[in-house]
Formats: structure tokens, C-alpha cells, sequence
């Protein structure tokens, strides 16, 4: 088997079902733990993604991949937005696809778009996988802190990264 090839374009309306689709796999809802309220709620997911869509400030990439001389494969999303003065990033894979090293290839790639620094990312501290990935592109842990995760109805540690000039 060939290796897999990894790219990010802008994020297209066609898009949005198969990151509905993604987000539908219950052990990666608990993994990412900040999800929204209601994940399997289709009208309020493309509501958000309309708003995504609509916002210039906020930078939205797909994630595909080919393997084999195949046509690309839509597997996750990268996006990075303003929240309360800071630059911070969140990303989906889709759980066939872990273990691949496409999100950490498809952070590389992003981080070469988002230049702003210094820029944040969030996970859930037991999530060992998304924590690897933002420390392989450069991040650093600069705190802990605790947060209602809706995906596990309770309040959890999670870490604050951060990437520098």
C-alpha cells in the first residue's frame, strides 16, 4: 500500500455532511469532550457551519487525503478562530482515519496559513492523541484548566496550548 498524501483547501458547503458524519461516532465525541450540546442535531450543525462560513476572520481548511492514486477523501476539518482577545484552533478527524498522522500533518500544513501568534489550542486532558499532535507542530502546555464538556455532561480538566513566535 501506497502512503497516504495529505492536503487543506478551503472548506466548501458541499462539506458540511461528511462533517456531520464525522462527528456521529459516540467514542469520539467522548475523546474531543467540547462538542456541542447536541451533536446529532443536524439544522443546529449547519447553522453554526453557515456562521463559520460567513465569518472572513475566521480560517476554515478540509482535510483530505489520497491514498492509492485514489480520489481525495474528506476526512476532517481545521479551523481557527477569535475567542476572548486570543487566536486559538480546533480540528476534527474522523475516527477511520486515527493513527495516520493526518492531523498532525494537516496542523503543519494549516500553521504555515495561520500566521498569528501567539496561537492556542484546547484539548481534554485525558486526550492524550490531540495533545501529541499540537506538541508536534511546536505547541507548548501553558495551563490547565476546568471546562463543562457537553460530550461527557460534567466539568473536566483540559489543557491550554500554545504556539510562539
Amino acid at each position: 500500500m501506497k502512503p497516504h498524501f495529505i492536503s487543506i483547501r478551503p472548506v466548501e458547503t458541499r462539506d458540511l455532511a461528511s462533517f456531520y458524519d464525522h462527528l456521529q461516532h459516540p467514542p469520539a465525541q467522548q475523546m474531543a469532550a467540547f462538542i456541542h450540546e447536541d451533536p446529532a442535531d443536524r439544522a443546529a450543525h449547519d447553522a453554526h457551519w453557515d456562521k463559520l462560513l460567513a465569518r472572513d476572520s475566521i480560517l476554515k481548511r478540509s482535510i483530505e487525503m489520497v491514498q492509492n492514486d485514489a480520489d481525495p477523501v474528506l476526512v476532517g476539518h481545521i479551523i481557527s478562530f477569535d475567542m476572548e482577545g486570543d487566536r486559538e484552533i480546533t480540528y476534527w478527524i474522523d475516527h477511520h482515519h486515527w493513527g495516520k498522522g493526518i492531523a498532525t500533518e494537516a496542523l503543519r500544513q494549516f500553521l504555515q496559513i495561520e500566521q498569528v501568534r501567539p496561537l492556542f489550542g484546547r484539548a481534554a486532558l485525558d486526550n492524550a492523541g490531540s495533545i501529541r499532535v499540537m506538541e508536534r507542530n511546536g505547541f507548548a502546555l501553558l495551563r490547565q484548566e476546568r471546562g463543562y464538556a457537553h460530550a461527557r455532561g460534567a466539568e473536566i480538566d483540559e489543557v491550554v496550548m500554545v504556539l510562539s513566535d
